[in-house]
């Protein structure tokens, strides 16, 4: 290559760079078999899914950003119509739920939409999405050929395409949104819906269409989905999934990045190198579109998560954590992945794939025409391979998919890592303020004005529409006194407290498994007439399953007084008195506003029923805030009005389950890798910083079942530890691509740094070692083989720097120990 050919090449690689920097985007989108069509060009598309309620809206640049630096094209989010329309016909598209604003940002960061309109959208979300006061029209069944529901999806559904297009934000105006959802994982339970199901999904297919997005439209979990929607898959592995034409594109819109957390249960999470080779194989077997479920999980604020007994957390193990930050190496490792399959886009889309058999377990596709070749060389087996390809031997670590561009040279192996790891850590300071605790009594029992009378018991749902986790069950009974009965309580769920004369005689939970909840209080009455209530409490209503929509909660019966004399009374059928929600809630006290709270030094503590207040400043810094509720019990917390979330830290994982190394090799499901065992599921909650003031801010919390206040406190998250352990065996950079095919020379395998925040440099080497190092991030150890210059090596490379890289090779630290396979593993820290 001459001088001339060089600089032409230089000047063709800056223009793709810019051009693919920013997204110009298309007034035309259309597809055929093997993949969308932008403005008449195939595309390869990666996808991550961002839910904007599960954020605020100074979070979403960022959030966004962080996306499109990682190799994201497609933001996907799912319409809450819940949020949206909480009151029938009355609206609302601002702050967290301003739509609008989060599809305009995505578009500002180069991105394109994925709008998954539903509306159903299950996502562990209160109900599934769907407003509860659709279950109150006459007549009307969710989900299936019924007109009373398909006449209220139907406007919804408009609502949001009309105020799309008002605001141009489909493609086919100039806007990003490049596809839409109708209806979400039917296939799943359309059977339980008998021949209806078909008419719906039809209906709803042509009701969809009908609305004239110009954009096309997609069905997810639905081998039925007739012409012209695009029918998706979604799951951990979607590689075998084929379209239900041969004219459509093989499409994943829901890749779990990891899985969502109960409370009771332990954490789940995905290893990268699994999640990474779902995708290699994806694309390797034809697919095109693939999107991660989540890559932004965030936080289930107020009341808005499901299940029931789904967390506040909803991190969800994604790219980007719950609070916006990089996960590492997960983020750092799917972006070089998203790099090696772009280089491979002219040869995808020029062809479909031709797979051959390498031997047991090991397949090799091809995409070739013309002068473009790429391959993927993929071992499905748990043991390494060796392999012959095109001539050319290749090693395939087990469970890995390798990326060979231009059909010779590995540019990336899915196993392989070639990230930072960083090792995070929280800081906690007391919460500071101008003044101590305070609080208020929430009384046991009916309390309220508005609290009625029926008989026998009635379902939670039906009685409150959920305008509150909280509902009173109380009557009064004569006895003759005297300890010895019990009170047997039969309940759909989810938490029960049985108080007798206004004290607390037992509590009983259910569990994500499980809702239910059965109990035999013992109780000692007073001779003459007694007050019996019950506290019935919901934590998020189910949200998925075949009519999910129908599953009761609340004390449904029996109730049953068994005296000590051995007669028991059933208490089902009597007059009980009823009271939605709890006084407190009826005052506002989440504000923090009421004239009554009480400000004394004998602050009552590890006591059922108790709103607590206090005002505190914000601490320092422009990093992720968090409250540890430690010390508390179950309840909800609201900052300067505004909640955030359920915290219910008393609920602990089983003991048993949990690994601290899972092996990532063979196929993943949600129960594979835990950790936290015999830990409580959830002690830190997000605090938005936007809600905050630098000073004098309100914290209240409404604490049901007891705890200690002056026991929580402010978490921040801080980098424990920056790692990386990069081998000989490991393809030389992704990144490096494009000047290595210029100079047709290969570099070797090298290892990079880079501090996690802008202000950051890397203060101190805590660990170096180059020959057979042991261990990982934070316990690395010395292996047989080291060399002795490895430290000081990498001290002068990287201290004092943000970023630095180091080559792997004896040219760089020498030879340590002959011919073993060595690797460089480095532990930093940054400050």
């Amino acid at each position: 290559m001459n001088r001339r050919e060089i600089l032409v090449a230089a000047a063709c690689f800056v223009v793709a760079v810019a051009a693919a920097a920013t997204t110009a985007f298309g007034a035309n989108v259309s597809y055929d078999h093997r993949a969308l069509v932008i403005d008449g060009k195939r595309r390869v598309l990666i996808s991550g899914s961002i839910h904007y309620p599960r954020s605020t809206p100074d979070m979403w640049p960022d959030l966004l950003q962080k996306s499109k630096d990682g190799g994201v094209d497609v933001i996907e989010t799912y319409v809450f119509w819940s949020g949206h329309e909480p009151v029938q016909n009355q609206y609302n598209f601002e702050g967290r739920y301003d739509l609008v604003q989060f599809i305009k940002l995505a578009a500002k960061a180069g991105l394109y939409v994925h709008l998954r309109i539903g509306p159903y959208v299950c996502a562990e979300w209160n109900y599934g999405g769907f407003p509860l006061w659709l279950h109150f029209i006459p007549g009307i069944q969710l989900r299936t050929d019924n007109e009373p529901y398909k006449a209220e999806m139907k406007r919804f559904t408009a609502k949001i395409v009309d105020l799309m297009k008002k605001e141009k934000l489909y493609a086919s105006q100039g806007g990003p949104i490049i596809l839409s959802q109708i209806e979400n994982e039917y296939g799943n339970v359309d059977s339980a819906y008998g021949p209806a199901a078909k008419t719906y999904i039809n209906w709803a297919a042509k009701m969809a269409v009908s609305l004239n997005t110009g954009v096309p439209w997609v069905m997810c979990q639905q081998k039925d989905a007739p012409d012209p929607i695009i029918n998706t898959c979604n799951g951990f592995y979607c590689d075998q999934f084929t379209p239900n034409s041969n004219n459509k594109p093989k499409m994943w819109t829901e890749n779990w990045s990891g899985w969502f957390l109960s409370f009771g249960g332990a954490v789940p999470y995905r290893p990268v190198e699994d999640l990474a080779f779902a995708v290699g194989r994806f694309f390797q077997l034809g697919g095109t579109f693939q999107n991660y479920y989540m890559y932004h999980g965030g936080t289930n604020f107020g009341r808005t998560s499901g299940g029931p007994f789904i967390s506040t957390s909803y991190d969800y193990d994604a790219p980007l954590d719950e609070y916006g930050q990089l996960r590492q190496p997960k983020w750092g490792h799917l972006k070089d992945l998203h790099k090696a399959i772009k280089l491979c886009e002219d040869a995808l889309l020029a062809t479909d794939p031709a797979t051959t058999s390498l031997g047991s377990n090991v397949e090799a596709t091809t995409y070739k025409s013309g002068s473009v070749c790429a391959a993927f060389l993929a071992n499905t087996g748990t043991s390494d391979k060796t392999v012959t390809f095109s001539g050319n031997s290749y090693k395939l670590p087990a469970w890995s998919v390798s990326i060979l561009p231009d059909c010779k040279t590995v540019a990336f192996n899915t196993a392989k890592i070639n990230a930072v790891t960083v090792v995070p850590s929280f800081s906690r300071e007391a919460i500071d303020g101008d003044s101590d605790w305070s609080w208020i009594d929430e009384p046991v029992g009916i309390t309220k004005k508005d609290a009625f009378t029926k008989p026998g018991l009635q379902d939670q749902i039906n009685t409150t529409a959920d305008q509150s986790d909280y509902l009173w069950y109380s009557l009064s009974i004569n006895s003759e006194g005297g300890a010895g009965s019990l009170i047997d309580v039969e309940s759909l769920g989810h938490v029960l407290h049985t108080f007798v004369n206004g004290k607390l005689s037992g509590s009983a939970t259910g569990n994500s498994n499980n809702a239910k909840v059965s109990e035999d209080v013992p109780v000692t009455l007073v001779g003459g007439m007694n007050t019996i209530d019950l506290l019935s409490v919901t934590v998020g209503l189910q949200n998925y399953g075949a009519f999910f929509d129908l599953k009761g909660a609340g004390i449904t019966g029996p109730v049953v007084l068994k005296l000590k004399n051995g007669s028991a009374i059933d208490l089902s059928s009597q007059k009980w008195t009823y009271q939605v929600g709890l006084k407190g809630e009826g005052l506002g006290l989440s504000s923090g506003d009421s004239a009554q709270w009480v400000s004394q030094s004998s602050l009552p503590t590890m006591k059922p029923l108790v709103w607590y207040k206090r005002s505190f400043n914000t601490p320092g810094g422009d990093g992720p805030l968090a409250i540890d509720f430690t010390g508390m019990g179950k309840g909800e917390a609201w900052v300067n009005g505004q909640s955030i979330g359920r915290y219910w830290p008393t609920n602990i994982a089983p003991s048993s389950g949990c690994t601290d190394s899972c092996d990532y090799r063979g196929s993943y499901g949600a129960n594979k890798c835990l950790k936290n065992c015999g830990k409580p599921s959830q002690t830190l909650y997000h605090v938005p910083r936007s809600w905050l003031k630098s000073t004098g801010n309100t914290l209240v919390l409404f604490e049901e079942n007891g705890g200690d206040p002056t026991k929580i406190a402010f978490a921040t998250p801080q980098v424990g530890s920056l790692c990386a352990q990069v081998s000989e065996t490991h393809p030389s950079p992704v990144h490096k691509w494009s000047s290595y095919l210029r100079a047709q020379t290969k570099s070797g395998p090298v290892l990079s740094l880079s501090c996690p925040h802008p202000n950051q440099v890397i203060s101190s080497i805590k660990y170096a070692s180059y020959g057979t190092p042991q261990g990982t991030c934070g316990s690395f150890n010395n292996g047989q083989c080291h060399s002795q210059n490895t430290l000081s090596i990498v001290q002068k490379a990287c201290v004092g720097s943000k970023n630095c890289s180091i080559e792997v090779s004896n040219n760089t630290f020498g030879e340590p120990c002959g011919l073993v396979r060595k690797s460089l593993a480095v532990e930093a820290s940054c400050t």
